[in-house]
């Protein structure tokens, strides 16, 4: 109980400071996005990209003025600037069922498993305005039901890629900004002591790498990331610990 009351102010500090290590390096990857046409951002996209592309057949007839190439670029747009995810997916359907009025039906309608002459109808029908059966409202329902599912799918591996893969960069980013203020603490440190006590005993300031300071600024940059979120939180909930269990005494 002394060593926590004696220590814990440091130990908030070092919460603190840990924390705020994790808050610019994803700062850092955040503004990351800003290169290579987006970064990080695109991470994710593939699997948007692999579903929707199994519903814009290739081939073209060398009239269509917005073809998959453009459908594919629209929705990367969207999943770059970070539309919500509904608006996404809304976005996606509505850009595949464009593709309906333009003869690639028979073709979509063999990916959903459905009638293709009926979809192929509901396709005419949606640009002319005539009538529809309800045979034809259920064949589009159900290819709606199936092209929700492949894209609700997408986007869910499609985000969880690209937290998963913001977040592991963000602790690489942490961990090489970590190490390399450890070197630079251990390098002065290294130059002070050989400064005020000069000896052929100095070692090298490239000793660092192998050293028990190497070693805490690794934690240290591996731990930023996951405690930045929470830091605040788990300062608080330590320091209520400590005087909880301090009244009991």
């Amino acid at each position: 109980m002394d060593l926590l009351n004696g220590h814990l102010g440091n130990i908030l500090n070092l919460i603190g400071a840990v924390g705020a290590l994790g808050t610019a390096a994803m700062g850092l990857v955040d503004a990351s996005k800003a290169l290579w046409g987006g970064g990080p951002s695109k991470f994710g996209f593939q699997f948007i990209r692999a579903a929707v592309e199994r519903f814009l057949p290739t081939a073209e007839d060398g009239v269509r003025a917005f073809g998959p190439a453009d459908v594919l670029n629209t929705l990367e747009a969207n999943w770059i600037n970070g539309v919500a995810e509904a608006d996404q997916k809304a976005k996606a359907k509505a850009l595949i069922h464009l593709r309906l009025t333009r003869g690639d039906a028979p073709t979509l309608a063999a990916l959903a498993g459905v009638d293709p002459a009926m979809l192929q109808s509901v396709a005419i029908k949606a640009t002319t305005g005539e009538q529809v059966t309800q045979q034809e409202i259920a064949v589009l329902g159900q290819f709606d039901v199936i092209l929700s599912a492949v894209l609700d799918e997408a986007y869910e591996r499609g985000d969880q890629r690209y937290r998963n893969a913001t977040k592991l960069l963000a602790v690489g980013v942490a961990t090489v900004l970590a190490v390399i203020g450890g070197w630079l603490i251990y390098y002065s440190t290294y130059v002070a002591s050989c400064m005020a006590t000069p000896s052929s005993t100095c070692g090298s300031a490239w000793g660092y790498w192998g050293s028990r300071d190497f070693v805490l600024a690794l934690l240290v940059g591996v731990s930023a990331a996951p405690i930045a979120p929470v830091a605040k939180d788990l300062a608080s909930s330590l320091q209520a610990a400590v005087s909880a269990v301090g009244a009991t005494r």
